[in-house]
């Protein structure tokens, strides 16, 4: 198994860089990637411009294990992520047989028709294979390293749902938080002589404050627990030489988020 298997997040739309839309799909992504063992490791944001698209998909997928994408799949003229993913790797775009004939299916059960516009969501680059959609049948898909999914939190949810057994994962992060009320600029020098000692345990502190206190909040994360283990207890004594009483907060599983 490899130690560390990466993938790296491109989230395609206007409306995220505008504001009008708040991104929700990162955490998700991130926590169930880790699940099985792949670590976000990159994400980027970027508008619908052709050019910016096939040039990100092309500098990514070269450097990434696995490549993500949202947004840009629906069937506007905007959505133009298929477009481009099969520019990038050199391929036409045909109406997929397969995804015509599930949106055929999906939308003869409702009200609506299956017009120009929704038929957009059948077109697939050739070599590629279908990514299932349970929420609303019109499919993502899978071209090389590069999985594209809706931007829309339900249903890119249903999509990675189903991504995530076919994926094949290294040794999954592990995470330990350490909370106590001192503040951050009074551990800073000790965390950094820490992250030396520990070069293979990413370390961060995280200050925030509630309605009745200030909290800060020190995670180190790791792949080794045994290591992990004997790092989290070097920053509890480091808080207790600083006159802190340090919170061990209970250490998630693997994909799980850590506490704030």
């Amino acid at each position: 198994m490899a130690d560390t298997v990466g993938a790296a997040l491109i989230i395609i739309g206007n409306e995220i860089l505008s504001g009008r839309t708040h991104d929700k799909n990162i955490p998700h992504i991130a926590e169930r990637l880790n699940s099985v063992g792949v670590r976000l490791m990159e994400v980027r944001v970027i508008p619908d411009v052709p050019e910016t698209i096939i040039r990100t998909v092309t500098e990514i997928s070269a450097a990434f294990d696995y490549v993500f994408t949202t947004g840009g799949i629906g069937p506007t003229h905007d959505d133009i992520t298929a477009d481009c993913v099969a520019q990038a790797f050199g391929v036409d775009l045909p109406i997929n047989e397969e995804a015509l004939r599930r949106l055929e299916r999906h939308y003869a059960n409702t009200d609506l028709d299956l017009n120009e516009a929704r038929l957009r969501m059948a077109r697939i680059p050739v070599g590629a294979t279908l990514i299932d959609n349970p929420v609303s049948a019109a499919p993502g898909f899978r071209i090389r390293n590069v999985h594209v999914m809706a931007g829309v939190p339900k249903i890119m949810q249903a999509m990675l749902d189903g991504i995530l057994p076919t994926l094949k994962g290294g040794r999954p992060m592990l995470s330990v938080t350490i909370r106590s009320n001192l503040p951050e600029g009074m551990v800073a020098a000790g965390l950094g002589d820490l992250a030396k000692t520990y070069p293979d345990i990413d370390f961060g502190s995280y200050p925030a404050w509630t309605k009745t206190a200030f909290q800060l909040s020190v995670v180190a994360r790791g792949q080794d627990a045994e290591r992990l283990e004997q790092a989290a207890q070097d920053v509890e004594a480091l808080i207790r030489s600083l006159g802190g009483t340090p919170e061990r907060l209970s250490a998630p599983l693997p994909g799980e988020p850590a506490a704030p």
